[in-house]
């Protein structure tokens, strides 16, 4: 499914189109997908939000399927080896960032389904040090959230350096919230979850949710931490609001409107912070589903056809998809 031209999802802009097989290069294996995970990200890089980049471009960026080409020098992975390919695609590997365990900041990053082709389609290329072994207790569908979902709602926790115990707030509750309010759980952290849509309410109160209800709403008690995941910069008052002294607000996306001004001594005074989430590094996801299967995690998903990738996507905008929405190829 590539896309032309950046366009309100609406229209449909992701165009069914046979392209030739990819050939692997140096360091670089081909991954016969089976399923791709949906994200916000993608809207966003359909929509225009984020910087031009490459055009065409075949988004997606939380594919499983199996190692069917080796490019030159790969002796890491072998031919049917399950594997994941996730946001990040390559990094310098020399800068300051790469070698302080921050590779995520790499000036030179590239991005799959961004800078090079991703996952919505039925084969992709993904060099073999960045390819994610997937643990043979999820399925295909399973697996495919935690890459992206499940990968950014983990480096959100560790920025928010929330304790075991700690009371935690959730702004949204969609893909990633759905995988993050398991692990907080997991830690004996009750949830506190902000969301607008009943049918979301409903899934965080199965998966153990202290407390439920809207942004406005002030919880019944100060809340440790907060992840941010919705894409509106006028949660964040809100949320620094509902903060005990010395709690932090982390924003988990990679688009936001623009955050209003703030009140000094209303919002960050009594040393509350402010974060933000800028992709994940190697040892993140790594360390995602090292936890994914000691908790277990179980992702709730909902599958679309490859050629459906629009009316997803047009769902996924609307809000309709409750857990995790997964595009099926082949």
């Amino acid at each position: 499914m590539l896309l032309d031209h950046h366009a309100d999802v609406g229209t449909a802009p992701l165009q069914l189109r046979d392209l030739p097989t990819p050939e692997p290069g140096p360091g670089q294996v081909r991954v016969k997908v089976h399923v791709c995970g949906i994200c916000r990200t993608d809207l966003h890089v359909v929509e225009g939000e984020l910087p031009p980049s490459t055009r065409p471009i075949i988004p997606g960026h939380q594919a499983v399927g199996v190692v069917d080409h080796l490019g030159p020098d790969v002796t890491t992975l072998k031919l049917g080896d399950r594997v994941g390919i996730a946001w990040l695609q390559d990094t310098c590997e020399t800068c300051e960032f790469c070698t302080t365990g921050r590779e995520n900041l790499c000036r030179a990053a590239t991005f799959s389904g961004y800078h090079v082709h991703g996952g919505f389609a039925e084969y992709a290329l993904v060099f073999a040090r960045f390819a994610y072994p997937i643990p043979s207790m999820f399925s295909d569908a399973e697996a495919a959230p935690l890459l992206c979902a499940g990968m950014i709602g983990y480096r959100a926790l560790r920025r928010s350096q929330l304790k075991p115990g700690e009371r935690l707030g959730l702004y949204g509750f969609g893909a990633s919230a759905h995988v993050t309010i398991q692990i907080a759980r997991h830690w004996g952290c009750p949830v506190y979850v902000f969301s607008h849509r009943t049918e979301h309410q409903s899934l965080a109160q199965r998966l153990g949710a202290t407390w439920v209800g809207q942004a406005t709403e002030s919880p019944p008690e100060k809340l440790h931490a907060s992840i941010i995941f919705a894409p509106a910069g006028h949660l964040v008052p809100l949320a620094l609001q509902a903060l005990e002294r010395g709690g932090t607000v982390v924003m988990a996306g990679i688009y936001s409107s623009d955050v209003p001004s703030l009140v000094y001594d209303r919002d960050l005074f009594q040393e509350r912070t402010l974060q933000s989430v800028t992709a994940n590094t190697r040892q993140d996801g790594l360390d995602l589903f090292h936890a994914a299967t000691e908790i277990p995690i179980r992702t709730h998903t909902q599958a679309f056809r490859l050629e459906d990738a629009n009316h997803a996507l047009q769902a996924l905008k609307a809000g309709k998809i409750n857990g995790a929405g997964v595009l099926t190829i082949g």
